[in-house]
């Protein structure tokens, strides 16, 4: 058992975070990491405010333990399903890109707010905005971590700042728990490792895919969704690297956002100019690449598309060889974290 501030900080048992990941922390994985003592993170980026509503409410049906929403700032709907979160008394609001006007909103009612951030300079211009907890995301991760590994990033920000920090990239089992907690970090956060859980959605193809992967097979570009990230290696995400501005996928892909978001020409235009304009904003071809890599992960996802689609994923997948339970996958970590603590103690002379 562990006691860290960030443990305290949500009354939670264990230390680790289930990382918010789009169409894949759903409500039946963020329950199931809630119900198992970590902490649950429901991605809301790819969610109407209807649906960012309904799967608050499900997840509520499901656990009465603390969890959070994640939402990229600068896209559609990020306003209104923060709103949903502030109305609906979310435990912990989690933001990337952009500026969180929504702190005060949700300290109101007693809930947390953590940002996103992958370069140390950002953690304290973070704080200063009002966050109550920092993820710090590392080069190994899965998506969008920027060019410093955990291990040099999280004892730097540790130093910056003294607030709770959650370590990304790179964790997937106990002694990366351990070493988490003595780089400075108050706990864990895994994407790919819980992935690769019963309870996750991830198509079965894209599962063993992961499995049969060492650490060599991910790749880091950022021709995946306009910014710098990590996928799983396939067919198609090696095409992407060598071919050219995608025009027409593009133009489906933007298209297809439209249509999800019900929003008329007008809106969407509008919308484009609004995330162009933003802090944080993208050029055009940023926004259209995002498109282009939402279609090619849902193949991936629903489909099981190993050919035509893409999964982000970290460089722990060459760690990963197994399908448990969430259940049995924290209790794991937490055994082999004391372990690897417990030896590192009789090292003392």
């Amino acid at each position: 058992m562990f006691k860290t501030k960030m443990t305290e900080m949500f009354g939670i048992e264990h230390p680790i975070m289930l990382a918010g990941m789009n169409w894949i922390t759903e409500p039946k994985l963020v329950s199931a990491v809630c119900n198992a003592g970590g902490l649950g993170i429901l991605a809301t980026a790819r969610c109407t405010p209807e649906e960012t509503r309904e799967a608050i409410r499900q997840i509520r049906d499901m656990t009465d333990k603390p969890f959070g929403i994640n939402q990229i700032l600068v896209g559609p709907g990020a306003k209104e399903n923060i709103e949903i979160a502030v109305e609906e008394k979310v435990p912990l609001v989690n933001y990337s890109l952009g500026k969180p006007w929504f702190v005060d909103e949700v300290h109101a009612y007693g809930g947390k707010v953590a940002g996103t951030i992958a370069v140390a300079k950002h953690a304290a211009r973070a704080v200063q905005l009002g966050c109550d907890m920092l993820i710090v995301t590392g080069h190994e991760a899965a998506a969008h971590g920027a060019a410093a590994t955990s291990m040099i990033l999280v004892p730097l920000v540790a130093k910056m700042v003294d607030v709770p920090l959650v370590a990304a990239g790179g964790f997937y089992d106990g002694r990366g728990l351990a070493a988490a907690l003595s780089l400075g970090a108050d706990g864990i956060s895994m994407g790919s490792r819980f992935m690769v859980a019963q309870e996750s959605m991830v198509h079965e193809n894209f599962k063993q895919l992961c499995l049969k992967a060492t650490e060599q097979d991910t790749i880091y570009d950022n021709v995946f969704d306009g910014m710098d990230g990590r996928v799983l290696k396939t067919k198609e995400a090696e095409a992407m690297t060598k071919r050219g501005f995608p025009v027409v996928e593009a133009i489906k892909g933007a298209l297809l956002v439209k249509k999800l978001f019900n929003m008329s020409y007008m809106q969407f235009a509008k919308l484009s100019l609004e995330m162009v304009r933003a802090e944080d904003g993208h050029p055009l071809m940023v926004l259209a690449r995002q498109a282009v890599g939402n279609m090619k992960h849902m193949k991936a996802l629903t489909e099981g598309d190993i050919e035509g689609g893409i999964l982000f994923a970290g460089q722990c997948c060459g760690g990963i060889n197994d399908v448990p339970t969430v259940q049995e996958l924290i209790d794991r970590i937490i055994e082999e974290a004391e372990e690897s603590l417990d030896k590192l103690n009789t090292l003392k002379a």
